[in-house]
Order: structure tokens, then C-alpha cells, then sequence
């Protein structure tokens, strides 16, 4: 099972690059670094943790 890889920042709408820093949380909430930051690393969804999300590499 892989993650969706969501494109865009679910608070401010940034762009996210597949090899982007980006911090999701269980539900693949996710959000840019400084949005993550700003709601001290709890997703504002469902109060989860919000953690990096891996970077998928391109080959």
C-alpha cells in the first residue's frame, strides 16, 4: 500500500513536489513545513501527529 502523495499544502495551498519536504499525518493530511510549524506539528483535521513524509526518488 503506498501513501498518496498529495500535491498542494492542505492549509495554505503551496505547491508540494514529490520530492518536496512535506509532513503528513495517519490520514495523509498534508501540509507544507511552515503550515506543519505554525500548528505545532498537530493536524488540524483530526489532532494527529504530523510527522515527514517520505520523499519518493525518482529513478
Amino acid at each position: 500500500m503506498a501513501l498518496e502523495m498529495k500535491g498542494s499544502c492542505q492549509t495554505c495551498g503551496t505547491a508540494l513536489q514529490m520530492d518536496s519536504d512535506a509532513y503528513i499525518c495517519v490520514y495523509e493530511c498534508t501540509f507544507c513545513p511552515d503550515c506543519s510549524s505554525n500548528s505545532h506539528h498537530i493536524c488540524p483535521n483530526c489532532g494527529g501527529e504530523l510527522v515527514r513524509r517520505p520523499r519518493k526518488m525518482t529513478s
